[in-house]
């Protein structure tokens, strides 16, 4: 069975790190050295959201995701790439398909996109992370 699981998920990646704090060791004296400066750019340098998904036979799509996440634009990002990442995976049609508990994930749109693609959803605990394999590779 798990080597028919789709993972999925979605993260917000930031080039520039303006969300994370990050702490350096140096030498007294040598705050402004080059090796201790973190560069910045102006207006926070953006981010960037993403959706992918992979399986145990590998990778699935890589979405950049425009403008703001809703419903709508999840089941469109669905649509277009879920049942193309199970087919390019070898999946076959009976795959079980993993996502969180994300309100537009459980969004009446979603369900009625999932349920007229014969898509089978792997319950998920709620507030549990931890337990998505993809979780780890966004950190990658």
């Amino acid at each position: 069975m798990r080597n028919k699981i789709l993972w999925s998920d979605e993260t917000k990646i930031e080039p520039f790190g303006v969300n994370s704090k990050r702490y350096v060791w140096r030498k007294p004296g040598t705050a402004h050295h080059l090796p201790n400066t973190i560069p910045t750019v102006k207006h926070g340098g953006g981010s960037i959201m993403l959706w992918g998904c992979f399986s145990a036979a590998g990778t699935g799509r890589l979405v950049a995701i425009e403008g703001k996440m809703n419903a709508a634009k999840y089941r469109d990002i669905l649509e277009e790439n879920l049942i193309q990442s199970a087919q390019d995976l070898r999946l076959g049609r009976r795959f079980t398909f993993q996502q969180d508990n994300d309100p537009k994930h459980t969004a009446k749109i979603t369900k009625e996109w999932l349920r007229n693609n014969s898509v089978t959803i792997l319950d998920w605990p709620s507030q549990s992370p931890d337990l998505n394999p993809i979780e780890r590779s966004w950190r990658l």
